[in-house]
């Protein structure tokens, strides 16, 4: 790091978790990390280095340090970061160092209970953790009289890790974990405007893959405010996805020759593998190796094990439901989490509810079924929404 100038920049330590256990090709992950957060921070100046399992990220002091902290929240791979001070190893600079920090928030109130967690790396370093640690909190006295120490649970921390350089940081922000994005090959996801495929998506970047998402719209029966409320989640989704393509079919005729040549209790099994066949070609045009959907397991008639198995048969490529074993609960926590839940519940329908049946087959036959879906010949029908899919760019942030 000291071949560059850093001394304008301000410093992140950016902590790793399941990247730091992977073997002989850790370093492609780490690279794929690093890509991704400097993809998300142009055009500000950042330098991103790496040394014992941490990232050091520094990033020039005109970008904003909310727009910082919101890349790395909302970057897979990150477990934990930290704004931190960095000095050289002498007792008074560190000493200068704390005492800027706790000038500061958590600090700066001067109530409440604190402790000095120390890490010192640099065993060479002439003070152990104890010494550190106990000096250190005699600034913060000096400083705060009526301030208490509790080692166990205190309302603020300052925190010291002694390694090539100190660095001294007070308030660890959490990160979502999990691996970079695209780390895991690419994938399309089937984005309804409900609550589920957006958590299913996110539950997918979480585990390193890239998506393109893919709307089924059917105007007039589905309203623009429907297509708005789908884009309004893509971009929601763009800074977990590390950025997308919301990718629109027009599905109008392909429903109403669904309803026209099925017999009611099959319209939805039925528009559900016309989606699959659509989704299916639209995958393999664009390289994705997978579709990613929202089911959950026995949530509606569609997604009993039979319906899933006929879907699953429309499709030449596997298909991944993150959400098969979550009841709607947990699936409603995890979008509140990611900030996809009000947009979600907004009262424009999508293409899957308009001609529902009152009373549809809940185990299908996949024989049975697959005869059904052949009598319709829809096949030229579902080409054409192919061949005339939109496609709307999402940014990173």
């Amino acid at each position: 790091m000291e071949k560059y100038d850093t001394s304008d920049m301000k410093l992140f330590l950016i902590r790793l978790g399941e990247i730091s256990l992977k073997g002989l090709n850790r370093g492609f992950f780490e690279k794929k990390l690093k890509n991704n957060i400097k993809l998300k921070l142009h055009p500000c100046k950042s330098l991103l280095t790496r040394e014992k399992g941490r990232f050091y990220l520094y990033v020039d002091n005109s970008c904003p340090d909310s727009k910082i902290e919101f890349i790395l929240k909302t970057t897979f791979g990150v477990v934990g970061f930290s704004k931190a001070l960095v000095v050289e190893k002498n007792w008074d600079s560190i000493t200068k160092a704390a005492a800027e920090l706790i000038e500061k928030e958590p600090f700066s109130d001067g109530k409440g209970s604190f402790r000095i967690q120390s890490r010192r790396s640099d065993k060479s370093f002439e003070m152990r953790s104890i010494q550190i640690e106990q000096q250190l909190g005699g600034v913060v006295l000096d400083r705060y009289p009526q301030m208490t120490v509790n080692l166990k649970n205190p309302d603020k921390t300052l925190y010291i890790e002694v390694r090539e350089k100190v660095y001294l940081y007070t308030s660890p922000v959490e990160g979502p974990g999990g691996l970079p994005v695209s780390s895991a090959g690419k994938g399309l996801l089937l984005l309804s405007g409900g609550i589920d495929s957006p958590v299913a998506g996110w539950r997918m970047a979480k585990r390193g893959l890239n998506m393109d998402c893919l709307y089924f719209h059917a105007y007039p029966y589905t309203s623009d405010q429907a297509l708005q409320k789908v884009k309004d989640l893509a971009t929601l989704l763009g800074p977990w996805l590390q950025g997308t393509t919301l990718l629109v079919v027009n599905f109008t005729q392909a429903e109403l020759w669904i309803k026209d040549h099925s017999r009611e209790e099959e319209h939805t099994l039925m528009m559900r593998a016309c989606m699959m066949k659509v989704a299916n070609a639209i995958a393999l045009k664009r390289n994705a190796r997978v579709i990613v959907t929202g089911e959950a397991l026995g949530q509606v008639a569609s997604q009993t094990l039979e319906s899933l198995c006929f879907t699953n048969s429309m499709s030449s490529i596997p298909v991944l439901r993150p959400l098969i074993g979550m009841d709607k609960n947990e699936i409603i926590d995890t979008a509140r989490e990611i900030g996809t839940y009000e947009t979600s519940i907004l009262p424009y329908d999508d293409c899957c509810v308009i001609f529902s049946p009152k009373h549809p087959l809940v185990k299908p036959e996949v024989d049975v079924q697959t005869r059904s879906y052949e009598k319709m010949e829809i096949d030229d029908i579902l080409a054409k929404c192919v061949e005339e899919c939109q496609e709307y760019p999402v940014n990173y942030i």
